[in-house]
């Protein structure tokens, strides 16, 4: 059973950077892909990022691509989603999702495990 809890949401002006943390507990990672999804009110949940634990490959949703990174610490088993730059049309409700298998997937049924979510706001 794999266990995800996102932090480091919050409220900030446009421009402005924040951090997410999704720590995982449970099981190996070995051979698991993590995403970063989001939700915005009204919306249906969208496919923000991913990467392979193993190798750390990426890949980044057209929106967010140049502007946010996602990376992960194998010590601390945790994945960031680092974001740069955050517009109003950032805002939303980010997951942390994860799945054992080997290539990233940017649907959210896909995933099997997920976090509770973590607000972000990109305005005033």
């Amino acid at each position: 059973q794999v266990q995800l809890v996102e932090s480091g949401g919050g409220s900030v002006q446009p421009g402005d950077s924040l951090r997410l943390s999704c720590a995982v507990s449970g099981r190996t990672l070995s051979n698991h892909v993590m995403g970063w999804f989001r939700q915005a009110p009204g919306k249906e949940r969208e496919f923000v990022c991913g990467i392979k634990w193993s190798s750390g490959s990426t890949y980044y949703a057209g929106p967010v691509r140049g502007r946010f990174t996602v990376s992960r610490d194998n010590t601390k088993n945790t994945v960031y989603l680092q974001m740069n730059n955050l517009t109003p049309e950032d805002t939303a409700v980010y997951y942390c999702a994860a799945d054992s298998r080997f290539t990233i997937v940017t649907v959210a049924s896909a995933y099997d495990y997920w976090g509770q979510g973590t607000q972000v706001t990109g305005s005033s």
